[in-house]
């Protein structure tokens, strides 16, 4: 029943040709459903032996109705989730999701606030309707009865437990049943259907109880090592300069979900971000610059301390992990720089306070901050109003100051204190219209900042957390596409002749910390993952993952990888069957999760 509300409801997506294409997710995911029906059926196989072997044990007869119900509770609840979450993140309900929804609630439910309330309900209604139909019809409720010999019910007992572990194993085969087995197709989306929810989301419950295994061993160590070593030798010429001043401020201006798709310069859509499009005039453009993973605590780790995307896992939410990170901000604040963080949301989310704490930043400014009017329903204060703040506090700033900003307007449930530069109800409409109004945000405070006596001694970059999904929503999120994100260097302190100027080379969020810090001259040793996007003898490649595989990009070719099927999903020069950069993107991952363990 998961399975046939997940085809209905992405039948757009897969786009089946014929309406027997519809039955292959089925055919193909039969041996992971028979492995959960073991699982499930387990327990009362074994409460049936124990009442049938051992007739002085009563149990009431209510008891298997009991478990019955309660499992198609759940069972429904995770398939209403499951649909929402895979519309947003493309990857079915997992362990990191789970953890998302308990340790940050408030934030999931705005995570969730665009989803289709009345159709999940349906769904949950004829899920458990249907359930319980089949339930009554196919399922016999009472206990044995208890005649029958003692040889007669061992054996029976024994055939039955070796016949629900059969079934749990997935046979007799060396390799015990795994997500694998179910993927069919060389579409993601299709192998996703076949893949059963619940044993995806149960094995990966027990697969993230805190195991030292690397789920990434693609080469042996010794040749990861060198393979992911040769991509950051050290250039022998020294970098562009590009600022007229050896020591200026420096401002981080971190967009949320601001994606490729949203700037006309970067093919985008045209007039949703018009102020950005100023800056590319005025500063450096990095034209192939891709997020490191898909969400805002993976971006933010990438950008302060030029850490890739762990795939499975997030540092930022361990603290004995994420302490050891080297951090732009610490950098900064060494060399004598005062810092501070603005967010207008819940700094708590996902591990982010504790982590800008023990990162050099001086000031921490958050929702608690603001007034309740000036705060949507759910995230926190909006942009705008952070902005003022930020720039009210910068003016009276010790310098040289190093300040970040955070935006969170431009998600979910996509609200505005203004009017909707797109209007109507439709999500692509508004989520165009609140990338409008952070636009319009910054552009605002850097016109305000630029009365300021400290604004021609600053360096503004520019950068989105991640992409998105929307307003295009034709991408996957192991689509290269959907990870291409926007990267702007401006300011006064620019010389004359980098304004205006577009860089081509690949590169990712890890590389801001390098490329910042060469130009003001201080250590960058601490950013092994890092590399300056302005030299010109730097690695040209970009790297990039997602919940469970990950993509690799030069300029000639890009390439995504699916770890569970274990084969390349997507290639932009078809005709190009290029190995070795599928050996480096493995031997990056196996490297960057390695280093994640061993912190």
């Amino acid at each position: 029943m998961e399975r046939l509300a997940f085809l209905i409801f992405f039948s757009e997506k897969l786009n089946f040709q014929y309406w027997f294409d519809y039955l292959n997710p089925f055919y193909h995911g039969l041996r992971l459903d028979l492995s959960m029906a073991g699982y499930f059926s387990l327990l009362p196989l074994l409460v049936y032996l124990i009442s049938w072997n051992f007739p002085s044990i009563k149990i009431s007869q209510k008891l298997p109705k009991i478990y019955v119900g309660f499992w198609l509770m759940i069972c429904g609840i995770i398939t209403v989730v499951n649909f929402n979450l895979y519309r947003e993140w493309g990857t079915k309900l997992n362990f990191r999701a789970i953890e998302f929804g308990f340790k940050s609630p408030n934030e999931a439910l705005a995570s969730s606030a665009s989803s289709p309330f009345f159709l999940s309900l349906v769904i949950f209604g004829l899920f458990l309707i249907a359930g319980f139909y089949l339930a009554k019809k196919l399922i016999r409720f009472q206990m044995p009865a208890t005649d029958g010999s003692i040889a007669k019910k061992i054996s029976i007992s024994f055939c039955l437990l070796l016949a629900t572990f059969l079934l749990i194993r997935g046979g007799w085969q060396l390799a015990p049943i795994n997500q694998s087995m179910s993927y069919y197709s060389d579409k993601p989306i299709e192998n996703h259907a076949a893949v059963n929810t619940f044993w995806n989301l149960f094995r990966d419950i027990l697969n993230n109880r805190g195991g030292r295994t690397n789920p990434y061993n693609y080469l042996p160590e010794t040749q990861a090592n060198q393979v992911v070593d040769s991509l950051y030798l050290e250039p022998e010429v020294q970098s562009d300069e590009i600022l007229r001043t050896p020591k200026p401020n420096v401002v981080f201006i971190i967009l949320e979900s601001f994606t490729a798709d949203v700037v006309e310069s970067l093919g985008g859509e045209k007039n949703i971000s018009p102020q950005l499009e100023k800056l590319i005039k005025e500063g450096i453009l990095f034209e192939n610059t891709f997020a490191s993973g898909d969400r805002t605590d993976k971006g933010l780790v990438a950008i302060l301390s030029g850490f890739p995307s762990q795939a499975t896992q997030s540092i930022i939410k361990e603290n004995g992990k994420q302490e050891k990170l080297p951090a732009i901000s610490q950098a900064f604040k060494n060399a004598g720089y005062s810092t501070s963080f603005y967010y207008g949301g819940e700094s708590e989310f996902a591990g982010m306070k504790s982590y800008i704490m023990s990162h050099g930043f001086d000031k921490l400014i958050d929702k608690h901050e603001f007034a309740s009017e000036d705060m949507n329903s759910k995230w926190g204060a909006y942009d705008g109003k952070v902005f003022e703040k930020q720039l009210k506090d910068l003016n009276h700033q010790k310098q040289p100051f190093f300040s970040t900003l955070l935006s969170l307007t431009n998600h979910e449930p996509f609200e505005l204190p203004v009017k909707p530069k797109f209007p109507g109800e439709d999500l692509k409409n508004r989520f165009k219209s609140t990338a409008f109004y952070t636009d319009s945000c910054l552009g605002a405070f850097l016109q305000s900042a630029a009365k300021q006596a400290w604004y021609k001694n600053t360096l503004f970059i520019v950068v989105a957390d991640h992409g998105h999904r929307l307003p295009k929503d034709e991408f996957e999120n192991w689509h290269p596409r959907r990870n291409r994100i926007p990267l702007i260097m401006f300011g006064d302190v620019l010389k004359p002749e980098f304004r205006g100027k577009k860089i081509s080379k690949f590169g990712g969020q890890t590389d801001i910390a390098k490329t910042v810090l060469h130009q003001l001259k201080m250590d960058s040793s601490p950013f092994k993952w890092s590399k300056d996007l302005l030299n010109p003898q730097s690695a040209d490649f970009a790297f990039f993952d997602w919940d469970n595989g990950f993509g690799w990009a030069t300029p000639t070719q890009i390439l995504t990888f699916d770890n569970v099927s274990k084969q390349v999903i997507y290639r932009e020069n078809k005709t190009e069957q290029d190995t070795a950069l599928e050996t480096r993107g493995k031997a990056y991952l196996q490297k960057i999760y390695q280093t994640y363990l061993d912190y």
